[in-house]
């Protein structure tokens, strides 16, 4: 008979890829593998040896969280009911698995000698599936989609015996769920545990203590020792729920025994300052920014300071209570436990398992950002110290490339780093999660469950509860509540912390917006007296003659505003003039919100906190008070306003001949709509009326501002022309917007924003002020300017890019921003598809990009790196933008005193750096609420008005799923195969980097053959938007082909 060594070498010679990724402990042997050697009998050898294989088959990533793939869909009922949470492509690249929590194994009735509670178990998990229907799913919550993009890149499948074995398994555990996140609360059936791996390190020492006999209980007891919601008060040692099993088993018994002080720790203690940053000089830890999956968050990254691929850190124990953004010191662990992927795409942390982990059928598609590797500093002293030592790690010039030890494998495989974080620097996360609230039976706290996977539960007093709580908690199964995390103890698998606010019903748009605010750290609250004080009391104010005197006065010339119908801050304005010689005067003038802004006051420093204003669907968060952003600054027609200006004498072909920057007063003549500039530009000839416009100053005739709006319009286009043949490149992605009821602000329609001249009229001025600024400021202050780099995209991902169109058949040239620029507009045909082929390679191109990031010039040595790749300019700034963006006011501020026009300047290089830093942050978190603004309306839209059907394009192809874009709406949605309505069965085939699935159509009418449907990129296929149970979610259902039309 085989030793159980044996049965777990076999089986680990046969998964070697998940074999690299164990913790670095060596595995336990397990208790009942150890008891099979002391057995004789066949049968129960037999018995026991099936076990060992099914345990380390759960243990290594093929719980029933990954199952395998079934190609026949004839499922019966009590699977199909599972198979929701069960939509997992592949684990062979899914280090941290889940394990089943309570899963009932083939020894059962062995267990049962160990532990009576089972069926009290069954009945929680029972009362938990109930639970979290009614509270709806988690909302996924993403980065921005600035950099790169989640992938989706196709993954291994199962092997066929495991598939069987573990179908058989599932069977078994049919009334078993999935455990919670950090492995929490028994009541969450849909959520994932931790890995075996966390769970493995957590009770290694444990391990060490028990007896021989005890070890098996100890490893079946890990989800009890784990799931016990720890008292914030560190006292209270009752079980969960009353009747609740774990206090039984010995690892129980061993854990209860004594106060906190006894408990074994889950996660290790923080390196100690000193130690972090003499380790960061010598090169032995990397700090970074941490970036956590929004959905397989059990996977986070950091980029590598060699600018290869990320590190990749393997669950929550590594993570070590950092949550998603914090800045990190982290150590590398052996190369031995280092991650296998198959593609350098993979280690972007991209898998199709990831939207499986919610127990839903479809989800949609998020985006994921690089984040860039900046640093806000602390403000201790001994903190701002460590973080200049790492500012210099960050922002060095790379040098010498350093010598990275991974290696390609024969197979195409890669050796990912892995590690494990020693340090959280700075907590960027905000710390405020919106989610629901669980009662629990005899405990002094509640559990509150983050609507955000990535962030644990949290045991929060029932002091902070309603007040009625307790006595009905099923009033408050659907009310979202918002939690601050004040602690999370190295001893817990829970945080701590404190209820903030009631929002209100979960999926009514104004609680949902507040709670995404709140998450994203965004200040929506009223300006303060102190700021207000700031602001000129004397109303209607008037620019003082005296300030008049020391500025260029322009309120004679023709100028005009063109913005979106519905602003109401209006910071730049145009004016082009034609020249007796045949060239132009042209103007660029931006409001001139530094003169009310003054350094270091009350409202600047609540401006440079906020940074940007944020841009919802129905309203926005404004930087400034309404005071100055909608009537003192901005650029309102027939108003006296302050501006600084950027007036250039040039040529009609775009040559600059000379340029101009200073302070100055204009008065708009017109406040034009993109629509009337439009207009202009499609009908040269035609003469406009009063009544086709707005107001307008009688001093300028509407001809003058029509043939104004036409000189603009051409010189843009030699501008843009020059620009694009010069090596720039625009990745155009589609942008949903929506007219909403003007009563209720409920989306009453839904439409794809275009993108016209007139919109790249006023982009191309708005690039030329922005380079001109940025050449003037860093020619003044070398060591002070604000500036603005794009750096490359990532190489090994356009590599594979490349090798990927190569496959498709698609020309496409990735060596440069204009030679990408240029074949993605000449490569895809020439048909009624060709716009839509062009978003889809769009969309992969984005995934390699980085993000563009504000910097100090003076931290930054290697001018180089200045370089901004998609506009392919060696300096760029933002200047433009001073009523919406922090940075541009420092710009100002800058160009100002280059000017000797303001007040002295006391910037050092540190400040600016700061403040870059944190206008990166705040940027990023703007972004990504702005799109989860437009998510939660198009969730809203497609339940009153849908279903909504409309034709699509597939943008990737997984083994079990694939991405499509919704052409009509422009957002993207996974469908899973395991969920198509009508569908016999799939196949899936991987050539080279060419994904493709077949799908076999179940016939209408038996006597006719089934229909074939092949998906791959670029395959048109319809579609139905259609809403789902859970609030503000909706999923994309794959039409029926038509007959004949299968592939």
């Amino acid at each position: 008979m085989e030793s159980p060594r044996h049965t777990k070498n076999a089986n680990l010679n046969r998964e070697p890829k998940r074999s690299q990724n164990l913790p670095s402990t060596p595995r336990q042997k397990d208790a009942y593998a150890r008891l099979l050697s002391q057995h004789s009998s066949s049968k129960f050898s037999l018995y026991m040896e099936q076990y060992a294989k099914d345990t380390l088959f759960q243990r290594e990533g093929n719980g029933p969280g990954a199952q395998v793939r079934s190609d026949r869909l004839n499922i019966p009922q009590q699977k199909r009911d599972q198979a929701a949470f069960d939509f997992s492509d592949s684990s062979d690249f899914s280090p941290s698995s889940m394990k089943i929590k309570g899963e009932e194994s083939s020894l059962s009735l062995y267990k049962e000698k160990l532990s009576t509670c089972n069926a009290t178990q069954d009945c929680e998990r029972k009362q938990g599936v109930s639970d979290r229907q009614r509270r709806g799913q988690r909302r996924d919550t993403t980065t921005s989609q600035d950099g790169d993009i989640e992938s989706g890149e196709e993954l291994g499948s199962f092997k066929s015996n495991e598939s069987k074995k573990h179908q058989k398994q599932q069977k078994k555990n049919k009334d078993s769920k999935e455990g919670d996140f950090l492995v929490g609360n028994p009541q969450s059936p849909k959520k994932t545990s931790v890995s075996g791996q966390e769970q493995e390190k957590g009770l290694k020492s444990k391990k060490k203590s028990q007896p021989k006999h005890q070890e098996g209980a100890s490893k079946s007891g890990v989800d009890t020792q784990m799931s016990r919601p720890k008292s914030p008060y560190g006292k209270d040692k009752k079980p969960l729920l009353s009747g609740a099993c774990g206090a039984n088993s010995p690892a129980e018994k061993n854990k209860n025994k004594g106060g906190r002080g006894s408990k074994k720790q889950v996660f290790e203690p923080y390196m100690m300052l000193e130690e972090v940053s003499h380790g960061l000089k010598r090169g032995e830890l990397i700090q970074g920014q941490l970036r956590i999956n929004p959905k397989k968050y059990h996977e986070a990254f950091i980029p590598s300071p060699d600018d290869t691929r990320d590190i990749f850190l393997d669950g929550i124990v590594l993570r070590n209570r950092a949550l998603n953004g914090d800045i990190v010191v982290v150590q590398i662990l052996p190369q031995d436990q280092w991650k296998v992927v198959r593609s350098d795409t993979d280690c972007e942390g991209t898998s199709d398992l990831e939207t499986q982990r919610d127990g839903t059928a479809q989800k949609k598609k998020t985006q994921q950002a690089s984040i860039p590797d900046v640093i806000v500093e602390n403000q201790y002293s001994d903190q701002e110290e460590l973080v200049r030592k790492i500012q210099s790690t960050t922002l060095a010039d790379p040098g010498e490339p350093q010598e990275d030890p991974s290696t390609t494998r024969s197979n195409g495989e890669i050796l990912q780093k892995t590690a494990r974080v020693v340090y959280i620097v700075e907590k960027k996360h905000s710390r405020a999660v919106t989610g629901f609230l669980k009662f629990l039976p005899d405990k002094p706290f509640a559990m509150f469950s983050p609507v955000d996977h990535r962030v644990p539960r949290i045991n929060v007093p029932l002091a902070d509860c309603p007040e009625n709580f307790t006595s009905r908690p099923g009033d408050y199964t659907n009310t979202l509540f918002i939690c601050r995390i004040t602690d999370w103890p190295a001893d817990s698998n829970f945080a701590e912390g404190r209820l903030a606010k009631t929002l209100g019903q979960a999926g009514e748009i104004e609680p949902e917006t507040e709670g995404i605010l709140t998450e994203y750290d965004v200040d929506s609250s009223e300006f303060s007296e102190e700021v207000l004080d700031c602001l000129p009391t004397n109303l209607p104010w008037t620019i003082p003659p005296e300030e008049m005197r020391k500025r260029r006065d322009l309120r004679t010339e023709c100028i005009f505003t063109i913005d979106p119908s519905t602003a109401r801050d209006l910071d730049d304005a145009l004016s082009c003039k034609q020249l007796p010689d045949g060239n132009f005067e042209v103007g660029v003038h931006i409001a001139d919100v530094s003169y009310f802004v003054e350094e270091d006051n009350a409202l600047d420093a609540i401006a440079s906190q906020r940074a940007t204003s944020v841009y919802l669907v129905q309203k926005v968060i404004p930087m400034l008070p309404r005071l100055l952003c909608e009537e003192l600054c901005s650029l309102n027609p027939l108003t006296d306003r302050l501006t600084f200006s950027v007036i250039w004498k040039i040529t009609p072909e775009g040559k600059i001949l000379s340029e101009w920057f200073g302070r100055s007063v204009i008065c708009s003549c017109v406040k034009l709509s993109y629509d009337h500039a439009q207009s202009m530009i499609e009908a040269p000839e035609k003469m406009f009326s009063a009544e086709e416009l707005p107001p307008v100053d009688p001093k300028h005739p509407i001809d003058e501002i029509h043939q104004a709006v036409l000189n603009l319009h051409s010189i843009a286009k030699n501008l843009r022309a020059q620009r694009f043949s010069g090596g720039a490149l625009r990745l155009d992605q589609l942008k949903m917007s929506f007219t909403l009821d003007k009563e209720t602000m409920m989306p009453q329609g839904c439409y794809i924003y275009q993108y016209r001249d007139s919109n790249k009229l006023v982009e191309e001025f708005m690039l030329l002020a922005n380079i001109a600024t940025a050449n003037h400021i860093y020619g003044k202050f070398p060591e002070l300017a604000m500036l603005r780099r794009h750096p490359p995209p990532k190489a090994k991902m356009v590599d594979e890019l490349q090798e990927l169109c190569d496959q498709l058949g698609i020309q496409i040239d990735l060596s440069s921003a204009g030679a990408l620029h240029k074949t993605l507009n000449t490569a895809l045909g020439d048909d009624e598809y060709t716009a839509a082929r062009k978003e889809v390679l769009t969309h992969m191109c984005s995934r390699p990009m980085q993000m563009a990031v504000y910097f100090c010039s003076g931290e930054l040595k290697n001018e180089l790196l200045f370089k901004h790749y998609a506009l392919n300019v060696p300096l760029y700034t933002h200047f433009t933008s001073p009523i919406r963006r922090y940075a541009d006011i420092i710009v100002h501020r800058l160009l100002a005193s280059s000017l000797k026009c303001g007040p002295h300047l006391g910037l050092s290089t540190e400040e600016v750096h700061k403040q870059a830093s944190h206008c990166n942050d705040k940027k990023t978190l703007s972004k990504r609420v702005q799109e989860l603004s437009s998510e939660l309306f198009f969730g809203v839209f497609v339940k009153e008005c849908g279903p909504l059907d409309s034709q699509a394009m597939v943008m990737g192809v997984l083994d079990q799923s694939f991405d499509v874009l919704v052409l009509q709406y422009g957002v993207q949605k996974r469908i899973y195969c395991k969920s198509i309505t009508g569908l016999d069965s799939f196949h899936h085939r991987k050539v080279g980097k060419k994904s493709e699935l077949t799908l076999v159509w179940t016939p209408e009418d038996q006597e006719r053959p089934a229909v074939e449907q092949v998906i791959s990129i670029f395959t048109l296929v319809e579609v139905q938007l259609k809403a789902d149970t859970a609030p503000m979610k909706y999923s994309a259902m794959l039409k029926r082909p038509e007959e004949g039309n299968g592939s």
